[in-house]
């Protein structure tokens, strides 16, 4: 019996040692582990100006030589790139790239990603000063995803959200409440719907704001913002749609009507506005608020003539009586706001590619709002995900979005996608947008002297013969390609919309395509008021991308393709 006990008592302590052995294996390979991802952090931080930098995995490749099938398209046109020193070689350079000025390229690209990053974790910090707070707090109500307490205006912002910030937002757009929930999403509105609920279940704090609360999980932290009298209210976005026939159904557009003896166009959008309407469609007296509806599409206006008659006492104003002026209001048309991941993972990947600057942002905002599905990307942006793109943070093989921002190009990485829409945009102006984007950030714009300085003329010299190495690559290894043109789809969204939306097979109703084009500037767009005071771009750089110009018109032609739109040609 001592024997079989001693044995068990042998093999009780081995494995304890083993065990033990285990312990220590496990501890050490974690503890070298997390000093590599250390070293490394500190190796990408105190890259020298002068190293060698490859780029991060999740970065755009940037500009790389081309086949020679392009340079054989190319030599026809005869156009050179601007000289960077007397010792460069005449003769057309076109699309190669030298291996020094692809690490310099390389390296601006990691030192830009690398800058922003830092300025995210400035403003991180100083976003959590306190705020005086506005307006009148109301308490705390439920939200339901399908019926929204507040119905007006949705805004996200998941840095920097605030009590203040939120009511800034409501008020700035004519409304009366703010509410604030899951600590960064703002909802607007003139009415609120929703019950009241515990205060302790509004417990998220805000994103920017510590120790305030911005809601809860489905729950509304709602405000009372600043009270406007009616004509003091400020207004974002208003805009004049046209003149327009009234639609043979005028109740399916126009869901409320008022009548009003002193109408003017001020107080029919206020009317509106508090009504939470999108339209303010009015000849005086009557003052219809609604929606774009397939009868009353807002596509074809009319002669101002015709409204003005309608408006007036002259005799005439019987023939004009079916003409009405529309107002767009600040009010977010609701039919479209909600977006989810896809209900089942898709096996085939489709990829939204553009080149930077071609306007790839503003397009998956679209796409959004006409499917109601989330876009990802094979990027991750913190500044985009903050802004309301929750596909951003989702892994680009997941299946869960409906499409891929990526501005990859060669075909490895081509063939990685089933199917892809190539976003394309005029040279002139996607050099401009990206540039504007590397000095000031998505929303902002470079100043005089950074046109002026010697980065301006490195960045068109490089990034030219990108966007044309972008567009052909991708005509040549992709499998299924839709060309898109920023500039016919602003011209006619809905149509070029809905063209998307088959590509993508998704089905889209004509509501919700109107929705779109109801919301298409979003959150995120930079404003066109702001040029540079000086044409940036030399003769040199017009010669250089006029030719780029001409070799990508004619491989969209020999694909089969519709070439370029004219305002990009050689002029």
């Amino acid at each position: 019996m001592a024997k079989p006990f001693y044995r068990l008592q042998r093999f009780l302590r081995q494995m304890q040692l083993f065990f033990l052995f285990l312990g220590v294996a496990y501890i050490m390979a974690g503890s070298v582990l997390l000093l590599q991802r250390a070293g490394m952090v500190v190796y990408h931080r105190g890259i020298g100006a002068g190293a060698a930098v490859l780029p991060a995995p999740s970065l755009p490749a940037p500009p790389r030589a081309l086949g020679g099938s392009l340079v054989t398209r190319a030599t026809m046109v005869r156009a050179r790139p601007p000289r960077s020193s007397p010792d460069d070689r005449d003769g057309p350079q076109w699309l190669l790239t030298r291996n020094q000025e692809i690490r310099q390229l390389r390296r601006r690209w990691f030192h830009s990603l690398m800058s922003e990053q830092d300025g995210s974790r400035v403003e991180r910090v100083t976003a959590q000063r306190k705020i005086r707070h506005k307006g009148t707090y109301i308490g705390c109500f439920q939200d339901d995803a399908k019926d929204r307490t507040l119905k007006g205006t949705v805004s996200y912002d998941f840095r920097k959200m605030s009590t203040s910030l939120c009511q800034d937002t409501c008020s700035e757009s004519g409304y009366q409440f703010a509410g604030l929930e899951y600590g960064s999403e703002c909802y607007c509105g003139n009415r609120i719907i929703g019950p009241r609920m515990r205060e302790d279940e509004c417990n998220l704090d805000c994103k920017g704001e510590k120790g305030s609360i911005c809601g809860g999980v489905a729950r509304l932290s709602i405000y009372k913002v600043d009270e406007l009298l009616p004509g003091q209210r400020r207004y974002r976005n208003v805009r004049y749609r046209g003149c327009f026939r009234k639609p043979e159904n005028m109740t399916a557009a126009a869901l409320v009507h008022v009548l009003q003896p002193n109408l003017t166009s001020q107080s029919c959008i206020e009317v509106c506005m508090d009504k939470e309407f999108p339209l303010a469609i009015l000849r005086r007296p009557d003052c219809f608020c609604g929606y774009a509806t397939p009868h009353f599409t807002l596509h074809k206006p009319r002669g101002e003539e015709h409204c003005a008659l309608a408006n007036t006492s002259s005799p005439a104003r019987s023939a004009s009586q079916h003409f009405y002026q529309v107002y767009q209001t600040p009010v977010q048309d609701s039919r479209c706001i909600e977006r989810t991941f896809l209900l089942e993972k898709s096996h085939s990947l489709v990829a939204l590619s553009s080149f930077p600057g071609a306007g790839n942002t503003w397009v998956r905002h679209l796409i959004e709002l006409a499917t109601g599905y989330y876009t990802g990307s094979y990027y991750f942006d913190g500044t985009l995900y903050n802004r309301g793109f929750k596909g951003e943070k989702d892994y680009w093989k997941s299946g869960r979005t409906i499409c891929v921002k990526t501005h990859e190009s060669g075909k490895r990485d081509i063939e990685m996608y089933d199917s892809a829409i190539l976003l394309i945009r005029n040279p002139y102006r996607s050099l401009m947008a990206e540039f504007n984007r590397k000095c000031a950030g998505h929303l902002g714009f470079a100043s005089d002297q950074h046109w002026k300085s010697k980065e301006w003329p490195e960045f068109v010299g490089s990034y030219a013969s990108w966007w044309a190495s972008h567009v052909l690559d991708w005509l040549r290894y992709g499998r299924q390609v839709l060309v898109v043109h920023y500039e016919e789809l602003q011209e006619d969204l809905v149509p070029r919309l809905r063209a998307i939306a088959q590509f993508l097979n998704a089905s889209v109703s004509e509501e919700r395509l109107l929705c779109a084009e109801s919301n298409k500037d979003g959150h995120f767009k930079r404003s066109g008021a702001h040029r540079p005071t000086l044409d940036p771009f030399t003769p040199e750089m017009r010669l250089l991308i006029d030719g780029y110009i001409t070799a990508v018109d004619q491989a969209l032609k020999e694909s089969n393709q519709t070439g370029l739109p004219r305002e990009y040609l050689p002029r």
